[in-house]
């Protein structure tokens, strides 16, 4: 599913899905600018690259929502994905990730602090002339980022990440998960954005995009009114 802009200018995301676990890389660009933003490169890369080259857009940079391999590339379960090693080595570009993720990266892939730029809580960057929002969203793994486009007259657009999904939210048992952190990043962080926002998750387990007012009101986990509540649904 890609959402474009037929007009040719203002944003488009497009969505591309890859690999086994259903994974979505995301291109964000402004097609006024012909600047572009890639969201967790992995499984495909020369792939993903043909997209970019394919709608003429620059690369400026990639966006990374947490260091599990099946997002950020490397070895897993005794096979190799490709991934921001493979991308930084076709397309050298700045990484954005959060700094509670940068040593993780640095272990698993042997980047240098010279390869991206570590967030601390909110940041804001620009793709072209349209802002995106790094919001730090902690809980699935301890630095865990979604992405907030704004465009004016649009509605914002959230890359969602492993943080929340359409009709779910991301895992806590795995090393590095916080179901505190999650309840805390579900209610505090995305239930305060507008309801018109559209949310855009990071595999394809249900639809494709929806609408963050909908998630409020069927999601079940956005729909806990209490962290005890909350644990326990987790299974904590």
């Amino acid at each position: 599913m890609s959402q474009e802009r037929s007009d040719g200018q203002g944003l488009s995301i497009k969505q591309i899905e890859l690999g086994p676990m259903q994974n979505y890389v995301y291109v964000i660009a402004d097609l006024t600018t012909r600047k572009a933003l890639l969201v967790d490169p992995a499984w495909d890369v020369e792939g993903i690259l043909a997209e970019l080259d394919k709608q003429d857009l620059e690369l400026t940079g990639a966006l990374i929502t947490h260091y599990h391999p099946d997002h950020i590339g490397g070895d897993f379960m005794g096979h190799h994905i490709e991934g921001v090693t493979e991308l930084l080595a076709k397309r050298p570009c700045k990484l954005w990730i959060h700094k509670a993720e940068a040593p993780y990266l640095q272990k698993q892939l042997g980047l240098s602090p010279a390869d991206y730029i570590a967030t601390d809580g909110e940041t804001t960057l620009e793709v072209g002339k349209i802002p995106v929002r790094l919001l730090h969203t902690p809980g699935h793994t301890p630095g865990s980022q979604c992405f907030l486009v704004e465009e004016a007259k649009q509605p914002p657009r959230l890359v969602s990440g492993d943080t929340l999904f359409l009709n779910g939210c991301g895992r806590v048992d795995l090393p590095g998960g916080d179901p505190e952190a999650l309840y805390r990043s579900l209610n505090d962080v995305l239930k305060r954005l507008p309801d018109e926002t559209l949310v855009y998750p990071g595999h394809l387990y249900a639809e494709a995009v929806g609408s963050l007012g909908e998630q409020k009101r069927t999601n079940p986990y956005l729909r806990v009114a209490s962290l005890e509540g909350f644990l326990g649904f987790m299974g904590f």
